[in-house]
Order: C-alpha cells, then structure tokens, then sequence
C-alpha cells in the first residue's frame, strides 16, 4: 500500500448525505469525521459514492467497486469485538502532540474514494508524532463514529474517536477510544461548540486550539491487533490501539451537537486467525 502523504492531509470531502430518526447514538454523529486518508489522482473526480445505507452500504461495498474486493475478501478487517482479548505485556508508545488550531469542514460530495462524504474533516497540524516500537507515525486528523465500530463482548459505546498516524513510508496506526455518556467534558466542546453547521462551510480558528491528549483517557491500556480502515477500500495491516479506558460526554453535549445525522458505522467483521491483547503502553507523553 503506498499513500501520498500530501493528499492525505489535504483532501476535502464535499458531500453530507441527511438522515431522519435520532438516537442517542446519532446524537453524536453531528461532531462525526470520517477516516480520510487517500492517493492523490489527476485532479478528475472518478469516485464510487458509497455510504450506510441499503443500497451502498458495507453490505455492497465490494460489489461497488473492484478496487474495495478486500471489504468482502479480506482477512484482517475492521472493526472488530475485543471482549475475547488475552493479557500481554508491555510495548514502546510514545505520544507527543502539539496543541492545534481548529480546521475543520462540512462537505457536501465524495471525491476520494476514502470519503464517505457524511460528516467534518478535522485536520490535524504538522508535527505531533506517535512513536510505536521504534516507528514514527504522524498525527493527521481525527475523527468519531457513532456508534463505536468496534465492540466490548457485543456492545457498543455511544461513540468512537480514531486518531488516524501515516509514517513516512505510507504505513497507517489508528488509536481508537471509546466514548460513553458521564461527565461534561470541557476539552471536547471547544470541538462541538465550533464546528460548521452548514454543508461546505469551513472553520479555521487558529486562536482556538485543541490539545488533543487532554481527550485521551490517563490509563494507558490499548486492546492490540492488526487490522484494517474501515471504509472503502477496507486496506489491511492497520496497526490498531484501541484504548481500554473510555472518554465521557455528558447528554446535553450530545444533544447540542446533533444535525440530524445517521450513524455511521462498520458492522463488526470475524476474527478469523487474529489474536488481541490487551497491553499497557510504556513511553513518554508530552505534559505529563
């Protein structure tokens, strides 16, 4: 798998696909950025609109393109249920993000085929690292599912962050943590509070930035497997960390950040000959 980094960071997604019923899951779907990491073409928009719905769900993906065959064939898919997890030991994880300001866009039309085109790209500023067994990964964007995409012995939580890595050589690492309904959190409003309202609309607030780590829990325990993106084309060897200790919300964030949106995630994919561990992180992190 080779990837631009370049077009990773800058693609813009320009399509949100509405939706009716809302759930407390949905609820949190208004603050929703998809996974958007994608090759850069020649400039011409060859997409395959794809999404959550009956006709161009995950169901179909791999009847929607050649190119996404993995969504149906693959072995290593994402997501997945760690209630099976077996203890480990420790590993090297080091993270050291730099406060950022906010950049984010409401979109209206898929033009990669990474984008599901549904919810805000948040993008993340150059130069925060995450450092796994001695590889470098940089910090590009972040987003969240709602529900989570990956399960706890056949749970849910109301949400999901993903936090997407690139090393230099196209290698991807995604930390997941799960989001659960508790305490107000003051580090995610300055995210809700700020994001566009409106389809196309783009906020840069440079005065207002996120320090990303005061959205991570303190435990520094990570469900660890090899997996893949979850969106089209679904690529594997995907280094997951999904965090064993989740992150709160409190209901009135929730309900003030709903738009109406559908949830939008992968339903959980077999193990197959996978094994996850459940692994506490040894490393260093910036302001502790």
């Amino acid at each position: 798998m080779s990837l631009r980094y370049d077009a990773i960071r800058d693609i813009e997604v320009k399509h949100v696909r509405r939706f009716g019923k809302a759930s407390l899951f949905v609820l949190l779907a208004s603050f929703l950025v998809t996974l958007l990491v994608g090759c850069a073409g020649d400039g011409e928009d060859h997409a395959v609109h794809w999404g959550y719905t009956e006709h161009d769900g995950p169901e179909r993906w791999a009847e929607l393109s050649p190119d996404w065959a993995l969504c149906a064939e693959g072995q290593s898919q994402s997501p997945i249920d760690v209630g099976g997890a077996v203890p480990g030991g420790t590993f090297s994880l080091s993270r050291d993000y730099e406060p950022a300001g906010l950049r984010a866009t409401r979109n209206e039309h898929v033009v990669d085929v990474l984008d599901n085109g549904h919810t805000v790209q948040v993008t993340y500023d150059e130069g925060s690292t995450l450092d796994v067994d001695g590889m470098e990964f940089e910090l590009l964007q972040y987003h969240f599912h709602s529900p989570s995409e990956h399960t706890i012995d056949g749970r849910h939580a109301p949400g999901e962050l993903h936090l997407v890595h690139q090393s230099d050589t196209g290698e991807l690492a995604v930390i997941g943590v799960f989001m659960e309904i508790g305490a107000y959190n003051s580090a995610l409003a300055l995210i809700v509070d700020n994001f566009p309202s409106e389809p196309g609309e783009t906020v840069h607030l440079e005065h207002i930035t996120i320090d990303i780590d005061e959205l991570l829990p303190v435990d520094d325990k990570y469900y660890r497997y090899s997996g893949s993106l979850t969106t089209p084309p679904c690529w594997e060897d995907v280094r997951w960390f999904v965090m064993v200790e989740p992150i709160e919300l409190s209901e009135e964030q929730v309900a003030k950040s709903n738009y109406g949106l559908v949830a939008n995630n992968r339903p959980i994919q077999p193990l197959h000959e996978r094994q996850v561990v459940i692994e506490e992180a040894s490393g260093e992190y910036r302001g502790r």
